[in-house]
């Protein structure tokens, strides 16, 4: 059995959300193996066989990283930045001839959420108000508009947002989001539908497994160095359109009985590791 270390963000949790990762190490700790949880890079190493660099933000911190390089195995090490701009091949910018129908969201990940949370928790840590980032967007309310000349002069100008074409899978009158959640050599695959554009946990209607993953996203996975994590994304004529790499995906409204044989597949994929 081995020592699994994860690291998390000083400030941040691995109770909230409800994140895979909890869940799998988890079954981990059933199975055998010791698991440890850091909250931000100790200043002591702690011998480790293999860690998971598990940051809840868009962006990891530098000292984070540089934490991380001492352990022989890192789980997700290579994966710095998510950000909309690093992951997207749909991003429009204005005058570029682009007219087709876009989506404005947030440069960072989960519409920026975690990081305004993390200002909070920092500025009450040092007795304060906060500060830093404080833009804010739920990704359910993120805007589509038929042309990018829809799209209002001051959403170009905002370093917070992107615009994004807005390519659609659909079928029989719904909208469809597939989601890769993998593991090392582990993976599950779904097609979720929707009525609406876009496809929530709490909005999907229908969803069931898909067998093939496309070799351009496993492409995509690799050129991004993710180990772990979840990719959400269509197939629109023909082709692969990656709509969001995510390191520490959440569970969602899964009920335990839904998740648990997901997370036991995925938690075989510590072999890979070890």
């Amino acid at each position: 059995m081995g020592h699994i270390l994860i690291l998390v963000h000083q400030h941040g949790s691995f109770d909230k959300p409800r994140y895979f990762m909890r869940e799998i190490a988890d079954v981990w700790r059933q199975q055998g193996h010791r698991i440890s949880v850091a909250h931000g890079p100790a200043r002591r190493a702690v011998a480790a066989d293999v860690a998971v660099l598990h940051v809840d933000l868009t962006i990891v911190p530098d000292d984070h990283l540089e934490f991380m390089r001492q352990y022989p195995v890192v789980i997700n090490g290579r994966v710095k930045d998510i950000s909309k701009r690093v992951i997207s091949r749909n991003v429009v910018s204005e005058g570029d001839g682009y007219d087709g129908p876009v989506i404005v969201k947030t440069n960072r990940n989960y519409g920026g959420i975690m990081e305004a949370q993390l200002a909070a928790a920092q500025g009450k840590s040092r007795g304060g108000g906060g500060g830093g980032p404080t833009f804010v967007c739920e990704p359910k309310d993120y805007a589509v508009y038929r042309s990018a000349r829809d799209v209002p002069e001051a959403t170009w100008r905002h370093p917070d947002l992107v615009v994004e074409k807005f390519l659609a899978e659909q079928r029989d009158g719904c909208y469809c989001l597939r989601t890769w959640v993998f593991m090392g050599n582990r993976e599950t695959n779904s097609l979720s539908w929707a009525r609406q554009p876009i496809v929530k946990s709490d909005a999907v209607i229908r969803r069931e497994p898909v067998a093939d993953v496309p070799d351009e996203l496993r492409e995509m996975r690799k050129s991004l160095g993710f180990d772990f994590g979840k990719f959400d994304y269509a197939i629109v004529d023909g082709r692969v359109v990656l709509y969001d790499a995510n390191r520490t995906p959440a569970v969602g409204n899964f009920s335990r009985e839904q998740f648990m044989p997901r997370i036991r597949l995925l938690a075989e994929g510590l072999n890979a590791f070890l």
